[in-house]
């Protein structure tokens, strides 16, 4: 079986790794342009990209599909490498860029996509993210054959896993990378002796998971402590839950909450302890106990190392 890729970061990254050590045989690798990334802002090649030319298979870099867009001769060159590629199917994992209607009807197979969800929940950019922050118990991994709308194809494959308490988004989603790399490999495997058996998607139930914005991180303290603590790890690596106190900006990627304590009368964002067990903070309902920070170009450190060099008094209010 002939297969074309499309993804670009780690997520799928991964699963090209799978196909290939399954013995697939990929002519071509579709992946976002290079973009500037790091400290000195250099154009920095994909997960995806690294991986296809460190194994020989031809990379292509459109800005965009569409034949009638901003980028035509980007789409009708990519249209002449996938035709070139004769493959059979293309695989698709979190690739950035929208499908038009030429690609999903180039392959005998369609287009299957790996999706970090339970189909129909958290349809769309950022499904790990929205899950966690939303507190749900388990998510999952869905293989979906491709259709023109935005994740709605019917369901291939479905694999269920728990969300841990402890679970941040980055470690969730190493968790899931592996599982969607095994489950498209079963997914090829299946389709290659016709054995799959579609499911169309629930009517019910549907979530959208939309694109995380920066502004998104910032910590209001009026809301419960608990829906604060899965905001911290919804938004652990990308892009840092954030607060502030006396105008410098202070990262937050681990807290607990409190045991119950008696109602506060201070307002929300208000310190009510530093010590090495960590920083608690009053919330609109009930308090969280930070326990891993940063400062604003520092490194991330275990509370007991922040406050060393960070004088954070009882009664400063966070936030404010």
């Amino acid at each position: 079986m002939r297969v074309v890729f499309a993804g670009t970061p780690e997520f799928a990254r991964v699963a090209l790794e799978r196909l290939h050590a399954a013995g697939f045989e990929i002519p071509l690798v579709l992946t976002q342009p290079d973009r500037p990334a790091g400290r000195g802002m250099k154009l920095q090649a994909s997960p995806v990209k690294q991986f296809a030319l460190e194994h020989g298979m031809t990379v292509v870099q459109p800005h965009s599909l569409r034949l009638d867009g901003k980028y035509p001769e980007d789409a009708a060159a990519a249209r002449a490498a996938i035709e070139a590629a004769h493959a059979d199917v293309m695989v698709v994992a979190a690739y950035g860029l929208i499908l038009p209607q030429w690609v999903l009807d180039s392959f005998q197979l369609g287009c299957l996509n790996i999706h970090a969800s339970l189909l129909p929940r958290w349809r769309g950019a950022a499904p790990i993210h929205r899950a966690i922050e939303a507190g749900d118990a388990e998510t999952g991994v869905t293989i979906m054959q491709m259709d023109a709308g935005l994740d709605t194809g019917d369901m291939l494959l479905v694999e269920r896993l728990p969300i841990a308490a402890d679970d941040s988004t980055g470690s969730l989603h190493d968790t899931l990378a592996t599982l969607g790399g095994r489950l498209i490999v079963e997914a090829l495997e299946l389709a290659a002796c016709g054995g799959f058996k579609p499911a169309k998607q629930p009517a019910e139930g549907v979530t959208y998971a939309h694109k995380i914005e920066k502004q998104e991180a910032i910590i209001d303290w009026a809301q419960p402590a608990v829906v604060i603590e899965r905001r911290i790890r919804a938004f652990n690596p990308f892009p840092g839950a954030s607060t502030s106190w006396q105008g410098e900006a202070i990262k937050l990627w681990q807290g607990q909450v409190g045991d119950a304590a008696p109602a506060s009368s201070q307002p929300p964002g208000t310190v009510l302890a530093a010590d090495a067990s960590g920083i608690v903070v009053q919330c609109g309902q009930g308090v969280l106990r930070l326990t891993e920070l940063q400062r604003a170009g520092g490194k991330r450190l275990p509370v007991t190392d922040f406050l060393r060099g960070y004088a954070l008094p009882v009664g400063a209010v966070l936030g404010a």
